[in-house]
């Protein structure tokens, strides 16, 4: 035994310096360690080592004493495996048998209280058999158990006929959780009880709940949007409407109740004086449809046919067709477009233009129906109805392109310092995607010429659209110069989908079939925050587009 004196004391005096020593790692790769299990293996880790020559061995050098004791690392009988094997011989004796008692003993208690409380007498029968069974399954499931713990507590049964006294996990579940006074046991299983007597209703997360009543109209919500509407119409309500608490209001959405009378405010088509307002709608009216008796029947001259021409085609291809399409509308989409044209002959029709008299058609639509327009008949409306219609959007389509002109002037040049802008401001917010489309030859007039000439209204639905153009009311230059950054916080929106893309084609076809379809007025006002952050970091500092 001295030679396994001298390999422990080896062992122990150089354990940190030999490599190849071998630990355990529960929980891991190796199971538990069973003494029943491995009972063959600590009993080899038992024999006595072979018997030594007598005499003194010759001293070994430290290479020698290292080679002749590295296979021992792997035997099972060093002194890591015999402490295990002691410590789990230990764990099975003592405190497998104080914690069966435990259960046992807590388990009777819960019987009878509930027993008492349900009026049933019965007692389990064969108690003695089941406990003996109980700890001889626990010897075997001891860590198994420990890993489980108060996970268990809702597989209990309230059945006295069904509670399995064997079953190793319901049973330890019990002897882990806290005991309490018998009177606060039997209040909690009687709440338990009643709990599981219920039926089953499924768990619906708290921001489950939330969404849903952002979008069914329940009372919580419907608060929100009356107090909104009401500081709309304090606002407006005034002799002398305040502007600029209109815009602050309209920055988060305009109800749709008051957007007709608030875009025509805030597009400058009327005055804020409350008493002006209608003469000034009867005169710009009568304007309008002067307009039309003067220009619209020359639209099959010679120098005006080609302009009605690609009006007429380009109507057909305008969404959503289920409202352009009927006769009506297009008759009135046409004298819209053709008589801006001829007033403003430095730019005349320009596709793109017709794409803009939408919105605000469908909005003052909104003014005299209750349902969705884009399944409406128009032509159920009053004719009168439809004059004041078509000549407000006539003046505040108008008011709107005043402000971006250049746009659709020869060579489209403000378009093109959008588009450039566009593509140094990516730059500098996003290097990772502008670099990935850099190497795959995307040019940005590839794909953002039509953002810019349509105001993303090929990108977005028609509400999305309708909310979008509520802050562009509001924000300042906010179809010329606000879009800019709605724009590149739009593109940036789709970093992951870009930098998935590996060729331009795929580039191409993503950017230019955005999936928006479902989006509604929660992402649209993600993206104007996001286009607010990066307006307020670029806007008044220019020599951050540079590098």
């Amino acid at each position: 035994m001295s030679g396994d004196g001298n390999k422990k004391q080896f062992w122990k005096r150089i354990t940190a310096k030999v490599p190849g020593n071998i630990q355990h790692v529960y929980g891991a790769q190796h199971p538990p360690f069973d003494p029943l299990l491995h009972a063959n293996l600590i009993k080899a880790g038992n024999k006595p080592p072979s018997t030594t020559t007598p005499g003194k061995p010759k001293k070994a050098t430290t290479f020698q004493e290292f080679e002749s004791i590295t296979s021992d690392a792997w035997d099972v009988g060093d002194d890591d495996d015999e402490l295990l094997a002691m410590a789990a011989q230990n764990l099975n004796i003592e405190v497998v048998m104080e914690t069966a008692n435990k259960v046992i003993e807590n388990h009777s208690k819960l019987q009878e209280k509930r027993q008492q409380q349900m009026d049933k007498m019965t007692e389990p029968e064969e108690k003695d058999s089941e406990e003996a069974h109980e700890v001889e399954e626990e010897e075997l499931e001891e860590e198994e158990e420990r890993e489980e713990g108060a996970e268990t507590t809702t597989d209990l049964s309230f059945s006295s006929e069904a509670l399995p006294l064997s079953d190793n996990r319901l049973v330890k579940s019990h002897s882990e959780a806290p005991v309490g006074s018998p009177k606060e046991v039997g209040a909690e299983q009687a709440a338990l009880h009643r709990q599981q007597s219920l039926p089953h209703r499924p768990v619906i997360p708290l921001v489950a709940r939330m969404a849903d009543q952002n979008t069914s109209g329940t009372p919580a919500m419907t608060e929100r949007e009356a107090s909104r509407l009401d500081k709309f119409r304090q606002v407006l309500a005034g002799p002398n409407t305040d502007l600029e608490e209109l815009r602050k209001l309209s920055w988060s959405g305009i109800p749709r109740q008051v957007r007709p009378i608030t875009w025509k405010l805030l597009s400058g088509y009327l005055p804020a004086n409350a008493e002006r307002r209608e003469s000034t709608l009867q005169r710009k009216r009568q304007e309008y449809f002067g307009f039309i008796e003067q220009y619209y029947d020359s639209r099959n001259d010679e120098h005006h046919q080609d302009t009605y021409r690609q009006i007429h085609i380009d109507i057909p291809r305008m969404s959503p067709e289920s409202l352009v399409l009927q006769p009506k509308v297009t008759e009135i989409f046409e004298r819209i477009l053709f008589i801006w044209a001829i007033r403003h002959p430095a730019s005349g029709y320009v596709q793109g233009i017709n794409d803009l008299v939408t919105p605000f058609f469908v909005v003052y639509v909104f003014e005299y129906i209750e349902e969705e327009v884009e399944n409406f008949n128009v032509s159920s409306l009053q004719e009168e109805v439809l004059r004041n219609i078509e000549a407000d959007s006539f003046w505040c389509m108008s008011k709107l392109l005043d402000g971006i002109q250049d746009n659709y002037t020869f060579a489209q040049p403000g378009i093109q310092r959008k588009v450039k802008a566009l593509e140094e401001l990516v730059s500098r917010i996003d290097e990772m995607v502008h670099r990935h489309m850099q190497q795959y030859e995307v040019e940005y007039l590839q794909f953002a010429f039509r953002w810019m000439n349509n105001l993303l209204m090929r990108e977005l639905p028609l509400r999305c659209t309708i909310r979008l153009w509520d802050t562009y009311q509001a924000e300042p230059e906010g179809f010329s110069h606000f879009h800019l950054y709605v724009c590149a916080a739009f593109l940036v929106r789709w970093r992951k989908e870009i930098l998935e893309e590996k060729d331009f084609q795929g580039l191409m076809i993503l950017l230019q079939n955005l999936p928006t379809m479902h989006w509604g007025n929660e992402e649209v006002s993600v993206l104007l925050a996001e286009a607010y952050r990066l307006k307020f970091a670029f806007a008044d500092a220019p020599n951050h587009y540079k590098r």
